[in-house]
């Protein structure tokens, strides 16, 4: 049974069909990447997941149906969905914006312990967790949302974008903290743009374009495949 099913989805904004028909599964502990020029679908999948938009088709998360749940309640399903932009409370310190990410919990105890997971995950967090959340840079503050998405202990973390807007030298650690996340046993759907990187360190990939699913296969098949050469990775 896969962690998440997701069949023939469908995603419209009024009349504007935004995904045809989608087809993606996660098991337990896999990490799986999104690929697809703008205007694909993929951001439109992870709002699907996280019921923040209506959805047709199979949407099941532990083999149980998520379009009943609404939008606030998927986190304690056990789906935190780290958004494009990182949407931080921007007047907030470092610290506050990660206990946010905590609001469902009540164990004090284990609270502190995931916080000390982030701060080891991230080390300049806790050197900055006093900090003002806006004056960090793009990286870090990337650091942040994805820390504050951990805060609620997913059993699946959507990541969308999470390399938008930072530079080389921090995306690289970006990357390899979403391969310890999941080496730590969460599994983890990461919509990308940059398919080099995502090839890195997915286990397997789904390509999108124009709302459908058009490859699927593991890392290495996806990164043989001649069209995929040619339109993503520019060989």
């Amino acid at each position: 049974m896969p962690l998440l099913e997701v069949a023939d989805l469908k995603v419209s904004y009024g009349k504007a069909l935004a995904i045809e028909s989608v087809s993606i599964r996660v098991e337990k502990g896999e990490l799986i990447g999104v690929l697809g020029p703008n205007g694909a679908g993929k951001t439109t999948l992870l709002k699907a997941i996280s019921r923040s938009i209506a959805s047709q088709g199979t949407l099941n998360f532990k083999d149980a149906s998520l379009h009943p749940i609404e939008p606030y309640n998927v986190v304690a399903k056990g789906i935190c969905h780290c958004p494009e932009g990182r949407k931080l409370f921007s007047e907030l310190s470092v610290l506050k914006n990660l206990q946010l990410g905590a609001y469902l919990r009540k164990n004090n105890a284990d609270v502190q312990n995931d916080l000390e997971r982030v701060f080891t995950l991230f080390p300049v967090l806790r050197e900055r967790q006093w900090q003002q959340s806006s004056t960090l840079s793009g990286g870090e503050q990337q650091m942040v949302a994805i820390g504050r998405a951990l805060m609620g202990r997913p059993e699946l973390l959507l990541l969308d974008e999470p390399s938008v807007g930072i530079a080389p030298r921090l995306k690289g650690l970006i990357f390899d903290s979403i391969q310890q996340i999941r080496k730590d046993g969460t599994a983890i759907l990461i919509v990308e743009q940059d398919a080099t990187s995502t090839l890195r360190i997915a286990d397997r990939v789904y390509v999108l374009e124009h709302g459908r699913t058009i490859r699927e296969g593991t890392s290495a098949e996806i990164a043989g495949d001649k069209y995929i050469q040619q339109i993503y990775l520019g060989v």
